[in-house]
């Protein structure tokens, strides 16, 4: 009969340790014990244990070559070895076989139940300890809601929800799921709400704080250029598209290489590509390019990367509208697929002699958009945790990835990373009214007399008021609020089926306009 939940102590001195097996019976664990590694095998193949406690010197098979049988066996099964040799090379040894733990003789009770613990019901704790956390946070977040919250508290609640989704990730039996989709989606709502009625002041306001963000072209002056005065050389990296879930994802494999220092800051309206960058490089507000660089503000409504050509010649125009003198011409790279990537990656310690590098990387954003469009990858990434889950494999593997590893051996180097915008995952459609001339996006349009329900949108009939472009008199913008997308009435229910579940950009939402940006020093 197989043990469900039991431990296997294996020791050639078993008897000695009766009184710690009585003490674990006590505490509900069941025991099975044997002298030697032959017999110890043998009640490992028949019976599913859950942690062994292992003695390194025995008779006949050593521990070592008995952990080493076990782990072909079955390789998830937690072992501690029990060991009276202190010796280093023993414990290496011991860990370069898998070993999970050791303990060194003699053993008294609390080592032993604190290693049950940590094997047996560390889950068990961190599940309870998370759904009282959440249950917790949860009630005080919808407290929150009522009040007229700053900037600062929407950053908390944000990062909040988003530590939240990402620890369900692990526990996605706890039935908490929607419960936290649905305060998501909340919290969403009151956010566009705040934005509707405080934006344009942030546009407008001269000091930034914990009532107005730092908007998107501030982070030049903001963040980078203060680096320029600390280290030899800047690296700007700007990943198109990319949350702040999913920034979390690579800052955890990133930080054996680098400290992080991480800050906030809102992108503009709206939060596309052809606004979000092209002012995060040019220091400017769409409305301001459009005037001071007509040359580098291009009409095209039908291709949005059409509407990026100039960030190199807008970076150079920051710098000298803003007298700042580098020794040398910033270098601007755009990766915009793997085989680029992997060539910049080769190189990427030459670009160290230049002072500042800015690099966009789209993968991100292609990873969003090709989504909606690949069967096979809709069904890899069908919900958020899986989403997330294929952005952390994708960086794992990524030329981006392999940069960073390069220049983290780099002493005199600060990195400053960032996006222009990030994305959400539409799930509920809008009719939108306007001609054929009417922009094609789905998350915000411009042209003549646009209109939608304010319920679902935010409708800027004066885009100058917003430092926006305007193409004519009757020029407005319509912004779609939470997680809504915009659908003409002609074919309704065709196109609203199509976008549905599709991550976009645009509009009005936690995950498009709060956005984090990281500075790394490296730690060698």
């Amino acid at each position: 009969m197989a043990h469900s939940s039991a431990i296997l102590w294996v020791d050639d001195e078993i008897d000695l340790l009766k009184p710690y097996i009585t003490l674990l019976e006590y505490r509900g664990y069941t025991v099975d014990t044997a002298t030697n590694g032959e017999d110890a095998l043998e009640l490992f193949k028949r019976n599913s244990y859950r942690l062994v406690f292992l003695d390194e010197m025995m008779l006949g098979l050593s521990g070592l070559e008995t952990l080493e049988r076990m782990k072909q066996i079955d390789p998830s099964i937690p072992v501690v070895m029990v060991t009276k040799n202190e010796a280093e090379s023993l414990m290496e040894e011991a860990l370069g076989r898998k070993i999970d733990d050791y303990l060194t003789k003699p053993v008294n009770p609390a080592q032993i139940l604190a290693a049950c613990k940590k094997f047996l019901e560390s889950d068990k704790i961190s599940r309870e300890r998370f759904t009282q956390e959440y249950l917790r946070g949860f009630n005080e977040i919808t407290m929150r809601l009522s009040e007229d919250l700053p900037w600062s508290e929407w950053v908390d609640i944000y990062t909040r929800l988003v530590t939240w989704s990402m620890e369900l990730d692990r526990y996605p039996d706890l039935g908490l799921g929607e419960t936290l989709q649905t305060q998501w989606r909340e919290c969403n709502a009151t956010f566009a709400r705040y934005v509707e009625t405080h934006y344009e002041e942030w546009l407008h306001a001269r000091e930034r704080g914990d009532e107005t963000p730092l908007l998107s072209p501030q982070i030049l002056k903001h963040f980078v250029v203060p680096q320029l005065e600390q280290a030899d050389t800047v690296i700007f990296f700007v990943i198109d598209c990319m949350r702040l879930d999913q920034w979390l994802l690579m800052e955890e494999l990133l930080r054996p290489y680098f400290t992080i220092e991480k800050s906030y800051y809102s992108a503009i309206l709206p939060t596309a590509t052809p606004y979000a960058r092209n002012a995060l490089f040019s220091g400017l507000f769409p409305r301001q390019i459009q005037r001071y660089y007509p040359q580098y503000w291009v009409e095209d409504r039908s291709d949005e990367h059409s509407q990026n050509q100039y960030e190199r010649e807008l970076l150079l125009k920051f710098f000298e509208r803003n007298r700042i003198s580098l020794p040398n011409k910033p270098r601007y790279v755009k990766i915009y697929d793997s085989d680029f990537g992997r060539k910049v990656e080769h190189e990427i310690l030459q670009y160290t002699q230049s002072k500042l590098t800015a690099i966009v990387i789209n993968a991100v954003d292609m990873i969003a958009h090709s989504r909606s469009d690949s069967p096979i990858l809709k069904e890899i990434a069908p919900n958020e945790a899986a989403y997330r889950t294929l952005t952390r494999s994708w960086f794992q593997h990524s030329s981006l990835f392999g940069m960073l590893r390069k220049l983290a051996t780099v002493d005199s180097i600060r990195i400053v990373i960032t996006s222009d915008h990030g994305a959400i995952r539409c799930m509920r459609g809008a009719k939108v009214f306007g001609d054929r001339e009417t922009s094609t996006n789905l998350r915000f349009k411009f042209g003549r007399n646009v209109n939608t329900d304010p319920r679902y949108a935010m409708i800027v009939d004066q885009p100058e008021k917003l430092l926006l472009p305007k193409h004519s008199v009757t020029t407005n913008y319509v912004i779609a609020k939470e997680d809504y997308y915009f659908v003409y009435p002609t074919d309704y229910h065709h196109y609203l089926n199509y976008y549905r579940d599709s991550f976009q950009h645009g509009g009005i939402s936690m995950e498009e306009m709060i956005l984090p940006v990281a500075i790394l020093k490296p730690k060698t």
